[in-house]
């Protein structure tokens, strides 16, 4: 610790770790493990910068004495590690049960409650446009994060071209747009894919999602390993609740529900359904 801590820039502490990490837990139940001491120190640094304080201490008394810079310390600290398709047979699941679904004569009301920079809600919206054969499918699909700086990034749509290197050659098509110019290398998501979804800013840790019961679909994946046991069957409780009986939840993984088992059911690879409800 004493050799790193001479080749960084602000004077950095055991202390001022668990302080932050501390914090970040309160703020949204996120727990960091001892391994992310050089990661929180390298996220934080750019605000202890931006802020032209000298340490860590003085961005502690900062962020209680600003509460705009709570925003900037959860956006700092969150993972945002995401792709199109990711797990891709969760969307074959959810094109099956879309096309199930074409018959109620409802809407397929859709939750992506970790969009992070928007390619799993991009993906959701390109599954659904598929399964009903229309560019306007009948659906409500609402996608949220912590981050506002990544929700951003989702509402505008725009991509690198390598991002989508791995997808066909006919979804290229269909659903984006070669940047020319300036944005050359860049690819644009169509709108009739950005009209598609609603993005909204949610702290899962808050008591009001304002969110109506009876969704059919509630993506949440590779977001409860960042949260203890006892948070994670808390949240997995309040998302059920919302979810229809015969609704579906997605987890991520590496996830695993078995001390909840008394509010989901698996029905298939990292699928669930609620639990039988009395």
């Amino acid at each position: 610790m004493s050799e790193q801590t001479t080749l960084r820039e602000f004077h950095y502490t055991r202390a001022d770790f668990e302080q932050a990490r501390r914090l970040l837990y309160q703020q949204t139940g996120i727990k960091l493990a001892d391994s992310k001491e050089q990661m929180l120190y390298s996220r934080l640094a750019r605000r202890v910068r931006a802020l032209r304080l000298t340490e860590f201490s003085a961005y502690f008394t900062y962020l209680n004495e600003h509460e705009e810079e709570w925003q900037q310390f959860i956006n700092a600290l969150t993972t945002n590690l995401t792709a199109f398709f990711r797990e891709a047979h969760h969307f074959e699941v959810l094109a099956d049960y879309a096309r199930s679904h074409a018959q109620t004569g409802r809407k397929l009301r859709v939750w992506s409650a970790a969009a992070s920079t928007g390619e799993e809600p991009y993906s959701l919206a390109i599954t659904l446009i598929e399964a009903f054969g229309s560019f306007a499918p009948p659906v409500e699909l609402l996608a949220s994060d912590i981050d506002t700086g990544v929700l951003n990034t989702a509402r505008q749509g725009i991509y690198a071209e390598a991002r989508i290197e791995d997808i066909s050659a006919e979804r290229k098509r269909a659903f984006f747009l070669r940047g020319k110019g300036e944005q050359l290398g860049k690819v644009r998501m169509r709108d009739q894919l950005r009209d598609l979804i609603e993005f909204r800013q949610i702290n899962l840790l808050d008591a009001n999602w304002e969110i109506e019961p009876g969704l059919d679909v509630i993506f949440c994946r590779n977001v409860m390993i960042y949260f203890d046991k006892a948070t994670q069957t808390r949240l997995l409780e309040r998302m059920v609740r919302l979810l229809r009986h015969d609704g579906l939840f997605f987890a991520g993984h590496s996830e695993s529900f078995i001390q909840a088992t008394h509010l989901v059911r698996l029905v298939g690879r990292t699928v669930y359904r609620p639990a039988q409800r009395n």
